[in-house]
């Protein structure tokens, strides 16, 4: 993939020589967990899509190319390469003068303008389809596709509280992690034409190729513009239950997880006997306050609730509160082969920012035989979920994109039953494993990274592997597929090998599993994969900076674990 390496970031640092890195003369390889010197600086050649050696930047010619090759490195490889040079020149006519940062926010700025573009070409395609699935698979395109254009639109802003070197871990997080799903949607939306004759599906993948590009080079930039070396995290002390949530989680909304439905001060109540504001869930959150700065609490008395519930982006800073795992049960059947996609097939879809759950079962019944039938879907930033159960078979939690936190859940499934591309942590969480079809094997994970660059993964910290049947730990949906288990104990029908292949060779010498520490008669490591890609962790500053550095940048957001130890772990 264009950039991905570190020559470019040296390239970078000799315009910002206030950066740390500079100092350090270091940068961080994300495959192997190394620290290495930076190779000289280079350009790159937009005919051949190669990188070549720049002079050193000491004077403003010299300055001038560089920037100059910064806007050919942002149109790298886009179908339409003259129009994106001369957008990214046009968004600098109004830009004051030029810097490294001002390219990005030209080039995000074009990026964004090509997202809309993209929205109102495949709505076009309406008219062509001729099937439910087609028509679905359409609509959930227009739905990623808007999400693309809010996180870029959220980066482009966030752009202006960002200076290149600067060490606002925040906003810096937040632009990983709003630019990694924003290269995600289109994946998404391709593979909803699955069981299609694919005849849309072509023209929809040629409306999205140089969007698509676009993204993917505007967030290699800024990766390149913005890493760090590596640096050990800092030491934490034992904490209190509270302190074991999220940073960005404020001493409120810690105070809500940990307090009874009677001390929060309920907005609204749903209840089937009549007994509350609501017998629907559904309606009490459309009912709910759009693009709402201040928390807004629905208390779900028990009961089962057989309903879908689709949580626009509008609808922010929701917690819905039940009376507990098995009591407060939401249930839904929807499945591929009833012709829903994948991405439709949730009982539950979150996508407004904030969400946070507790004490809630999310179930669906479409059983093995359905294939894919999704419990909940999360396409929430900085969501959270305490004391919940996913409850499902095949693709049961989906963590679609951006940041979520999983704490004291319990996840059952069978095949591929974690999946997506989220920034996911789950932490103190117990996995069932249930019987699949015959010849089927049970994989826990699927975590879908395609870029180097993108700040996602899994992380399943603490937690507890119960496995009935034969179980691998995941396998790796997509090329740079992310996870790692820390901690964690391991029943005796995980398989020794741990991990399985998705097809053949694909992705094994680029992903990232590890394990730490784990235990249990599952957790032995002398029969492990030889992948390129796998990594029996040993050091702990190691496990550390993968746990916390490697998702989102750092401790912005991610929580501790409430232990006596550094960052995540507890030895």
């Amino acid at each position: 993939m264009a950039f991905a390496n570190s020559a470019n970031f040296f390239l970078i640092l000799i315009l910002l020589p206030s950066l740390e890195a500079l100092s350090h003369g270091t940068s961080f390889n994300a495959q192997n967990q190394t620290l290495e010197p930076l190779p000289h600086a280079s350009s790159f050649n937009a005919q051949n899509q190669t990188l070549e050696p720049l002079p050193h930047a000491s004077s403003s010619k010299d300055q001038n190319q560089t920037l100059q090759a910064l806007i050919i490195q942002a149109c790298a490889k886009v179908e339409n390469y003259s129009s994106c040079v001369s957008s990214i020149h046009n968004e600098l006519e109004s830009m004051g003068p030029r810097s490294p940062s001002s390219i990005l926010t030209a080039a995000l700025k074009t990026t964004l303008n090509e997202a809309r573009i993209a929205v109102q070409m495949v709505t076009r395609f309406n008219a062509l389809s001729s099937s439910y699935r087609e028509q679905i698979a359409i609509e959930d395109c227009k739905e990623l596709l808007d999400f693309s254009v809010s996180e870029l639109a959220w980066s482009l802003l966030e752009m202006k509280s960002i200076r290149a070197g600067s060490t606002n871990v925040q906003s810096e997080g937040n632009l990983k992690a709003w630019l990694s799903a924003a290269l995600s949607n289109q994946d998404t939306c391709l593979e909803g034409f699955e069981g299609t004759d694919r005849r849309i599906e072509s023209f929809i993948r040629g409306s999205l190729k140089q969007v698509t590009q676009l993204i993917s080079n505007v967030l290699a930039m800024y990766v390149q513009l913005h890493s760090l070396p590596f640096k050990p995290p800092r030491n934490s002390t034992e904490k209190s239950p509270s302190q074991d949530f999220p940073k960005w989680m404020t001493d409120g909304d810690k105070d809500l997880l940990l307090a009874h439905p009677n001390q929060m001060g309920v907005d609204t109540i749903v209840s089937l006997d009549g007994s509350g504001h609501y017998r629907s869930i559904a309606q009490a959150i459309y009912e709910a306050p759009s693009y709402s700065n201040r928390r807004y609490i629905i208390y779900v008395k028990k009961g089962v609730y057989k309903e879908n519930i689709d949580m626009k982006k509008k609808k922010t800073k929701i917690m819905i509160v039940g009376d507990g795992i098995g009591a407060t049960v939401v249930t839904g059947n929807r499945n591929f082969m009833q012709g829903w996609t994948t991405f439709r097939t949730a009982t539950v879809a979150v996508s407004g920012k904030g969400f946070i759950a507790r004490d809630i079962t999310f179930r669906n019944t479409a059983g093995p035989k359905n294939f894919q039938g999704v419990a909940l879907r999360v396409d929430s930033d900085q969501s959270a979920f305490y004391r919940c159960s996913m409850e499902g078979y095949q693709d049961t939690l989906y963590a679609h994109s951006l940041r979520q936190f999983y704490r004291e859940c319990d996840i059952h499934g069978t095949i591929d039953f974690i999946f997506g591309n989220g920034a996911a942590v789950l932490q103190n969480c117990k996995i069932f494993t249930r019987k699949p079809l015959p010849l089927q094997k049970v994989t826990i994970t699927a975590q879908g990274r395609k870029s180097p660059d993108q700040s996602t993964g899994f992380s399943i910290q603490d937690s507890y592997v119960y496995a009935t049947q034969p179980t691998y730990l995941g396998r790796p949906w997509k090329q740079y597929s992310r996870t790692v288990f820390l901690n964690t104990y391991m029943s005796s029908l995980v398989q020794p090998r741990g991990w399985l292949e998705w097809n053949g060779n694909f992705a094994l010498g680029t992903l990232y599993y590890g394990e730490y520490r784990n235990y249990g008669p599952g957790a032995l490591l002398s029969g492990r994969v030889q992948w390129p890609g796998y990594h029996k962790i040993q050091d702990t500053s190691v496990a550390n900076f993968f746990t916390v550095g490697r998702f989102i940048d750092g401790l912005s957001w991610l929580p501790s674990t409430g232990v006596r130890f550094s960052a995540g772990l507890k030895n």
